[in-house]
């Protein structure tokens, strides 16, 4: 029975889901291309915004945000784990202007992949990993230099909730090209939207910005580490 409720919640979340993917990601690649980037941004999270709410009503998923006062003046690099859907939409909002590295196969998803380049994300291909990181340097250099923050999920796929990934260093190496600080992000968004699973589970998701690194005369191995101790011992500590 249990599981059932849980089902039927979650297929009306979905319903929800579905209309305002549809409608914010035409919005933003039609009207919203007359608008200046970051207009077009706000526009676009608005789906976001709604998707999140409805996640609330629907499912029971409250969100925790600790550290907020965390974050320094944008430009900023953010190197987050990576559990859920659910981080990609709530950073995707609260942190803009900001681009998102993701891989280049979700822009070609009809209508949802349109909207999704219209914001001017950093699209990689992972099955080059030579010309990913070059893309990453290249277009992140110059989404950082517009004053856009730039989001990575070091570990480069979703984990199940309690799973550590290793983490990459080119979000690191980014900043400590671009000189800016690095902000590290933990939550726990796949105990409640687990990735690839229909069901939703009520909760809380937590999650809590650090204080930013700062990359002057770094290297991206050492902050890499640094970062991804930090974050992996918050995880533990929101469970």
């Amino acid at each position: 029975m249990k599981n059932a409720i849980l089902a039927l919640r979650a297929l009306l979340f979905y319903l929800g889901y579905g209309l305002f993917v549809s409608v914010f990601s035409l919005l933003s690649c039609t009207l919203g291309m007359l608008l200046p980037l970051p207009a077009r941004q706000t526009l676009a999270t608005t789906g976001n915004w709604l998707i999140l709410h409805w996640l609330n009503l629907s499912c029971g998923i409250r969100v925790t945000v600790i550290g907020r006062a965390n974050l320094p003046p944008a430009p900023f690099v953010v190197l987050s784990n990576h559990q859920s859907p659910w981080e990609t939409f709530y950073l995707q909002r609260h942190l803009r202007p900001v681009a998102t590295i993701l891989k280049r196969e979700l822009l070609k998803i009809p209508v949802f992949g349109w909207g999704l380049a219209s914001v001017r994300p950093i699209a990689i291909d992972r099955g080059n990993p030579r010309q990913a990181i070059k893309d990453v340097m290249e277009q992140g250099k110059d989404r950082l230099a517009d004053g856009n923050n730039v989001v990575v999920y070091p570990e480069g796929t979703r984990m199940n909730h309690g799973e550590y990934g290793q983490y990459a260093r080119s979000g690191a190496a980014l900043a400590v090209a671009a000189g800016v600080p690095i902000v590290p992000v933990a939550h726990n968004g796949g105990r409640c939207w687990p990735a690839r699973r229909f069901l939703k589970y009520p909760g809380t998701i937590t999650l809590v910005f650090g204080e930013p690194l700062d990359t002057a005369g770094g290297d991206s191995k050492t902050l890499t580490q640094k970062a991804q101790a930090w974050i992996t011992a918050r995880q533990r500590e929101i469970g």
